[in-house]
């Protein structure tokens, strides 16, 4: 992983300057402390920050084909470029280098944007053609590598980091009010927004071509799950558990290649366990370093699984334990490495886990994310099927509220039955409550439900559990889980999150899984957990899920600390408009009464999100309301 940034022209009119594109690049130094490389030419800039993990002494960027026409920065992986190197070299190219990113030039060259399709990795990059003058900025397939633009003054301005695209002089800073609805209403941010009113994030899947004065988004790649009428299922369960094997092993084959070590965080659970396993089944003998996160909170703690797994591994282990007074010591960090507010507190302890891999000279980690969205791992899937065998038996309610919920989710989902986390229309009251009298004069605006969220045809006509998988690859995974939970705490302590279970070839694969081979009944995970038995103790396979939250804003309250306080206060809240302060009062108090428990994830924590989005308004400058 690296950090790439710049801004080109569209005009044709202007160069760059470098002390502008330097100032960029530093606010990325985290995210590649090795080295740095630039390009000023005609109407590009180009800036990069790298993180050495392949060819430590050739691969810095920006790279070049034989002839210059075509440059390129890279920030991520490509974990099938030996293959793709073979091909290309027997069709005539020369590589400069031994770095994986290297291919996608030559790729380039002889595909034109086709080749995207081709890639299994994780990526972000800016490419320019000089001679067709045109630039591609593209995201990968899951959305692991973030991209940010702007454009401003005929400026397209690019970042893999927002603050790389704010030290532009001429970007200005201004809350996305449809954004923070967003991060109120679903898992957290959707692409392409963000918090910052005219930034955009790339969505996952898609690339930026600018040509001739134009800039169009295109998509080349998502999760489309089949029809219900267009599958017959009718290989037995062992195809699936074979293949599923084969791909994971090849998976985790491809993000153990790198010239530095490379680690696994354990956690206990099914998903880090077996991509635990995996690895020590490929390097038996290699001195592997493993991390984990233990709790002093005996309730939530799984060192338990966590040491039955350990002692079949050869590892070199580390384990971190982690005090809940830590969370306020970490949490404004947490918030300027997500640049948004968050609705957990557990991204702080994430950043201890990524310090510890950091202080261990341990540049890349592979860990478990991807699994529950594709396995069906979440409670949410286990009551829609039990709402979707009941729904037949259940007399149709014909309440005012529950017609205008039905409109609701098919104007949002295009479906009046798909439920996702919670009543839509029910929660506007909630959200009308804690917004400033102001807000809700304008909601309307900003109502993130007007705007619109996924493609109703990927959700037409399948499988209840294909379309809640669909909706949580979009609205939890990429822009949450392997973004502002997984690529922003790895990489704020300089280390490189790999995720097994995104691979390409297999995400595809699991599109072939029979539904009831998933959730099997309502048992989750079923096929991962039938393929995990040839790897992992029985304790680890057979063990129901365990839903770890971190406290949240009560316990914060509870510690009674100044920053914290003052960010909540009424007076602070009055002056930046936009939250009501009775109403935080109120939550507040609730929330400090003696015995007071939020039965998390089933209760929301009303108060994380003022808190941290006053945090957020505080550590990146942000303008009041008024």
């Amino acid at each position: 992983m690296c950090g790439i940034c710049g801004y080109f022209d569209i005009s044709k009119e202007r160069s760059p300057e470098m002390k502008v594109l330097e100032n960029m690049a530093d606010t990325l130094i985290y995210r590649g402390p090795d080295s740095s490389g630039y390009l000023i030419k005609e109407h590009l800039g180009l800036g990069f920050r790298r993180l050495s993990l392949i060819d430590l002494a050739g691969g810095n960027q920006p790279l070049y084909n034989e002839d210059e026409t075509i440059v390129l920065i890279c920030n991520g992986e490509i974990f099938n470029y030996l293959e793709l190197k073979k091909e290309l070299i027997k069709k005539g190219h020369k590589f400069r280098t031994n770095t994986d990113v290297e291919v996608l030039i030559h790729l380039y060259e002889e595909y034109g944007l086709d080749f995207l399709n081709q890639l299994n990795g994780q990526f972000a990059f800016a490419l320019y053609d000089y001679q067709e003058q045109q630039l591609i900025l593209a995201r990968d397939q899951m959305g692991i590598c973030p991209l940010f633009y702007t454009i401003v003054d005929k400026f397209l301005i690019f970042g893999s980091e927002i603050k790389a695209i704010l030290a532009h002089p001429l970007v200005t800073r201004e809350v996305d009010l449809v954004g923070l609805d967003q991060i109120l209403t679903f898992p957290g941010l959707v692409s392409p927004r963000t918090m910052f009113k005219n930034i955009n994030s790339l969505k996952s899947g898609h690339y930026v071509l600018i040509k001739d004065f134009q800039v169009k988004v295109t998509e080349y790649w998502d999760l489309d799950y089949p029809q219900i009428n267009e599958t017959a299922y009718s290989q037995p369960e062992s195809y699936y558990t074979e293949k599923l094997q084969e791909l994971l092993i090849q998976s985790v084959k491809y993000r153990l290649h790198a010239d530095v070590p490379v680690g696994v965080y354990v956690s206990g659970g099914l998903d880090s366990s077996l991509i635990a396993a995996i690895v020590n089944k490929i390097r038996p003998d290699s001195d592997v370093h493993s991390f984990s996160i233990g709790f002093t909170d005996k309730e939530i703690c799984e060192s338990k699984y966590r040491d039955i797994l350990l002692k079949q591994l050869n590892f070199i282990h580390h384990d971190i334990w982690f005090d809940w007074h830590q969370i306020s010591d970490g949490l404004v960090k947490a918030i300027y490495h997500s640049e948004c507010p968050i609705k957990e507190t557990y991204n702080t302890a994430s950043l201890a886990l990524s310090g510890c891999a950091n202080s261990n000279h341990i540049k890349a980690i592979l860990t478990g994310e991807g699994a529950d969205e594709l396995f069906a791992g979440y409670v949410g899937y286990r009551f829609e099927q039990l709402r979707n065998s009941n729904l037949s038996g259940n007399q149709k309610d014909y309440s005012l509220e529950s017609v205008l919920e039905d409109e609701l989710r098919l104007k949002v989902w295009g479906d009046k039955n798909i439920f996702y986390e919670r009543d839509l229309y029910s929660y506007r009251e909630t959200k009308l409550a804690l917004y400033s009298s102001e807000l809700n004069e304008r909601f309307s605006e900003f109502d993130c439900l007007n705007f619109e969220l996924v493609n109703h045809e990927k959700l037409r006509n399948r499988h209840f559990l294909h379309q809640r998988s669909y909706l949580d690859f979009k609205l939890r995974l990429s822009d949450h889980l392997v973004s502002d939970h997984g690529d922003r705490m790895a990489l704020a302590n300089s280390v490189e999150a790999r995720y097994p279970f995104l691979d390409i070839n297999l995400v595809e694969f699991t599109k072939q899984i029979p539904p009831n081979l998933k959730l099997n009944g309502l048992k989750e995970k079923y096929i991962l957990k039938q393929t995990a038995k040839d790897f992992l103790p029985q304790q680890i396979v057979e063990r129901e899920k365990f839903a770890f939250h971190a406290p949240g804003s009560p316990h914060l309250l509870k510690q009674d600390i100044e920053y914290i306080n003052d960010i909540l206060s009424s007076d602070l809240l009055k002056k930046q408009g936009y939250f009501d302060p009775i109403t935080i009062d109120n939550l507040k108090n609730q929330y400090l009464q003696d015995g007071f428990h939020l039965n998390l994830p089933f209760d929301m924590d009303l108060l994380i999100i003022p808190l941290t989005f006053g945090i957020f308004l505080q550590e990146f400058k942000m303008p009041d309301i008024n």
